[in-house]
């Protein structure tokens, strides 16, 4: 029962991909990250009340230096999937303003450049980013900003990169070092997507689409990582980021396959990752089942398939790192579509554990709360929570991979594609209802979406007694020890 305390932070993690309003099919905008930790880690789903003046602290150890913070008079209501020996690291959530947040894609600066401005013991870090911001800011630009702020002020604990998304925009911020940072906002017909590195490249201090530390440029210039006349435009990337053998194994082909997927025409060795663009146009608009199926990716298929460390029985010493991981401890898609009202407009698609062998279940920003089985769970096995009864699911799955992850994929992709028609009927009645009686469409709400997570558990148990069925049968098939007449 939570013997040790394993965090999102302390391994490295996530793969982050964010789609542009006019990207989207439907002209959604959408967040998706994989929280990739440790196997056995637990996310919660929680809804927090409003908490004027709450003193926030990082951590319950009062020996442990942390990042500590006040609530402000009119802070607000979020949702968030915090780690439950914490109840931090809240990874992914709506405040009451709609506001978007998915915290923090693991990034790695330039080692020279964190000798001389190093990470802080008391700075900002990704266990408490969710609730600091959730609770305060109130659009994406203000998100980041006041992210960015933090930082200068109290520095960062760790490198990290953050996403933020409202209605109009998308903003997404990257620490360099302890006290630089970076933010772009996505272009709305483009995607971004990174992979544990960082990404934004170009700096323009005089655009709208850029906010950075106050001495970005100046604190590169005066320490000798940056010289305009031998180098030329400003690449934050080049300057702040770690780049070496490390990440051409591990960040680039990530990135490299998401943008060959989305954008096949690009022509680019993996081995050019740093030249990648820092956003691309879609050659096709992006369904929300397209990017369910580019986390689920483990270079299956294209010019990486030799890659693929699962389909031809497991290979953990496939030295390229794929999107889904076993060790995952959810994937999220937040999804903000800004012609509904926020109770409906706002869903987090929520995938515990490993996203290929998981299923994607919609959560309305109009819950009053969450069901108890998405609630709950520890660092040991259970019968009760969500969490382990998906995750038994797939670790039986991966015994043998090649035969049992086909029945349950086809089964999982059945069901969300139902799911998402269910959605689409369940949000006209929604829409008729809330303009006649609010309280009967709150509940029509609550009903739908606690029936469909059932739904999805309910399927999970099917299809774990399937498997266990067949697998029962194959392990009998391999070692029998029958006599010769095969009587006993």
């Amino acid at each position: 029962m939570l013997p040790f305390a394993f965090h999102s932070g302390d391994a490295s993690s996530c793969t982050t991909v964010l789609v542009g309003r006019e990207a989207s099919t439907d002209g959604s905008i959408m967040v998706a990250r994989a929280v990739d930790s440790f196997s056995f880690m637990p996310s919660l789903l929680l809804m927090n009340p409003a908490a004027p003046g709450r003193k926030y602290r990082g951590s319950d150890d009062p020996g442990e230096a942390a990042f500590e913070y006040v609530f402000p008079a009119d802070a607000m209501r979020y949702s968030s999937a915090p780690d439950p020996d914490t109840m931090r690291f809240g990874c992914a959530g709506f405040n009451s303003a709609g506001l978007a947040l998915s915290a923090t894609e693991t990034i790695y600066a330039n080692e020279a450049v964190l000798a001389l401005d190093p990470y802080e013991k008391l700075g900002i870090a990704e266990r408490d980013i969710a609730d600091v911001i959730l609770s305060t800011a109130k659009t994406a630009r203000e998100g980041a900003a006041l992210l960015g702020r933090l930082i200068e002020a109290h520095g960062a604990g760790e490198g990290f990169g953050v996403a933020f998304a409202d209605a109009k925009e998308v903003w997404y911020l990257e620490t360099g070092s302890g006290h630089q940072w970076l933010a772009q906002r996505l272009p709305k017909d483009q995607y971004f997507a990174s992979g544990n590195q960082g990404r934004l490249k170009d700096y323009d201090p005089a655009s709208p689409d850029f906010m950075a530390s106050a001495t970005v440029v100046f604190w590169a210039e005066a320490n000798g990582f940056y010289n305009r006349k031998r180098d030329g435009a400003f690449n934050f990337t080049r300057v702040y980021a770690r780049d070496d053998e490390r990440d051409e194994t591990y960040s680039y082909p990530r990135v490299w396959q998401i943008q060959k997927i989305l954008t096949p025409a690009l022509r680019q060795e993996v081995s050019e990752a740093p030249d990648f663009p820092v956003f691309a146009a879609p050659a096709e608009k992006i369904s929300l089942a397209d990017l369910e199926a580019v986390m689920r990716n483990h270079y299956e298929a294209g010019e990486l398939s030799s890659h693929d460390p699962y389909t031809k029985g497991l290979r953990g010493d496939e030295p390229f790192r794929p999107v889904t991981v076993f060790r995952t401890q959810n994937t999220h898609i937040l999804q903000v579509r800004p012609e509904l009202p926020q109770a409906i407009g706002r869903v987090n698609w929520f995938a515990l554990g490993m996203a290929d062998l998981s299923v994607f279940v919609p959560f309305y920003q109009g819950l009053d709360a969450f069901p108890r089985a998405w609630g709950i769970g520890t660092d040991e096995a259970d019968d009760e929570s969500a969490f382990w009864k998906i995750r038994k699911l797939q670790t039986l799955v991966m015994t043998d991979y090649p035969a049992l992850a086909p029945i349950v994929k086809d089964a999982f992709a059945k069901f969300e594609a139902e799911t998402r028609g269910k959605c689409a009927a369940f949000e006209a009645k929604y829409l008729k209802l809330a303009a006649q009686d609010p309280g009967a469409a709150a509940k029509l709400l609550h009903d739908f979406n606690f029936r469909v997570a059932d739904d999805a558990l309910a399927l999970t148990a099917r299809l774990t007694n399937r498997v266990f069925t067949l697998r029962t049968r194959s392990i009998e098939a391999e070692v029998p020890f029958k006599n010769r007449s095969s009587n006993d």
